[in-house]
């Protein structure tokens, strides 16, 4: 009995990847508008009730595909940091926030991440999956130059989201434009002047004001 429940367990749970997946790929490639659900249960393999017996609907569907991507940019993240050893707080944040700006300007991060996800879910979800990964990130590495003195005190979610603002808006830039390689060079020099520029000056209190 045990036994079979967990092989259950274990069929829903592969159901459940397989539908994500598929629906990933659809949603990154054609828009959430333009994807049915009978389209994805046949991109996954299974049948329309299966995908419907984990996802009551359409929107469901799309808010765990955006989760799911949500923790990918998180790995994605988090690898070019930890590949980067740097012993200063502030230069990990640089690497993570530019890797997260070069991921993003990915056609399936764009579409489903900065275009189709505040619209299909609306801003407050949105945001708080956002804040659960991606921007928690961004906060992670602030706490941690503020505590190591590498930026002043100050309340660092306002801060977190002014700089995600920037990411979001510089991954819009690229992906519209006709001279990738140059505005990439750019934006990457704005952001890290940015974030240099948070830099506490040296023999200054680290207090907030």
């Amino acid at each position: 009995m045990n036994a079979d429940r967990r092989t259950q367990a274990e069929r829903s749970a592969s159901t459940r990847t397989a539908v994500i997946r598929a629906a990933r790929d659809l949603f990154g490639h054609h828009g959430y508008g333009a994807v049915s659900t009978i389209a994805v249960a046949e991109a996954a393999g299974v049948s329309r009730g299966a995908l419907y017996h984990q996802f009551s609907e359409k929107r469901e569907l799309f808010e765990a595909v955006f989760e799911d991507l949500e923790q990918s940019l998180v790995q994605v993240i988090g690898s070019a940091v930890a590949a980067a050893r740097a012993a200063d707080p502030l230069e990990s944040l640089t690497v993570g926030c530019l890797a997260w700006l070069q991921a993003s300007t990915a056609p399936e991060v764009r579409r489903i991440a900065l275009l189709d996800g505040p619209a299909v879910l609306g801003w407050k979800r949105w945001r708080e999956i956002e804040l659960r990964h991606t921007i928690g990130l961004v906060e992670n590495a602030l706490t941690g130059a503020i505590a190591a003195g590498r930026i002043r005190r100050q309340p660092v979610r306002p801060l977190a989201l002014v700089l995600v603002g920037a990411l979001d808006e510089a991954a819009q830039y690229l992906a519209n434009s006709d001279e990738t390689e140059a505005d990439t060079a750019a934006l990457r020099a704005v952001i890290e002047q940015l974030i240099s520029g948070l830099a506490l000056d040296p023999g200054r209190s680290n207090k907030l004001d």
